[in-house]
């Protein structure tokens, strides 16, 4: 359901989370930065690859014979292109839907569903990067699309939105613990297993907990805490570690994961 430039997600608890998809502004502006860094790569791998094919000229004529010089330069645009699709796959996975434009740009890629995505669709995505740049392909269908999607979206059942900030509340504070501690369940627990619901339902927990009563809050905290635990297969949690940080923990990692 969308209005505009916004997409609503129905949780199965009637909560309604409610999404600004990205623009093809912002993607580009995204798309703009992460192709400067790529260039960086790029200079620096042709560089070395000269530099090397020019050291061991004889070796590459006793292995690709006379037609050595062909051999390189298509290795060379093999490596280059796997750089190229690699970029993306490898910062989407690990920075969950963010690559450092996209990072700038306050955009992430989440699911069609609003879940975190993984190697799958970010590899669906990368593949077919270069057939929406074709003719500028994939701008015409974000702009056409209903969800904004290119070929790489609707192949991977993607959806580009505006990266969420931890909301500024004086009844939502982040501990110092946490901060630290959200860093360490990105390594420890699959988080790509959270769904919006359960994202409100903590959001909800944490805006409310300084109205509970200590008896209820520790109550809450305990029951949340291990249906987490068990959605991001985490068996313990970490020592020293109460419920209550633990939730605003998985807050910032689903928020705006800092690395």
């Amino acid at each position: 359901m969308r209005f505009f430039n916004r997409i609503t997600f129905q949780t199965p608890e009637s909560v309604e989370l409610e999404f600004t998809l990205a623009g093809i502004g912002n993607r580009a502006l995204a798309l703009l930065i992460d192709y400067h860094v790529l260039a960086v790569i790029w200079v620096g791998f042709f560089t070395v690859w000269s530099i090397v094919s020019v050291q061991l000229g004889d070796f590459w004529v006793d292995i690709f014979g006379t037609a050595v010089t062909l051999w390189l330069i298509a290795i060379a645009f093999l490596v280059s292109f796997i750089l190229y699709v690699g970029y993306f796959i490898i910062f989407e996975t690990l920075w969950f839907g963010q690559t450092p434009g996209k990072r700038v740009a306050k955009i992430r890629v989440v699911r069609d569903d609003g879940r975190l995505i993984g190697l799958q669709q970010a590899t669906l995505r990368a593949l077919l990067r270069p057939f929406d740049e074709t003719l500028f392909i994939g701008a015409f269908l974000i702009m056409l699309s209903r969800r904004e999607k290119r070929l790489g979206d609707l192949a991977a059942g993607t959806i580009v939105i505006q990266a969420q900030t931890p909301i500024a509340s004086a009844t939502l504070t982040i501990s110092e613990q946490a901060k630290g501690l959200h860093e360490q369940l990105i390594e420890i627990a699959d988080l790509s297993q959270l769904m919006p619901d359960d994202f409100a339902v903590i959001r909800e927990y944490l805006q409310r907990r300084g109205a509970m009563s200590l008896k209820a809050r520790a109550s809450l905290s305990l029951k949340l805490a291990e249906q987490v635990k068990a959605i991001i297969n985490l068996e313990n949690l970490p020592e020293a570690v109460t419920p209550d940080v633990f939730l605003e923990a998985v807050y910032l990692v689903y928020q705006q994961p800092e690395f």
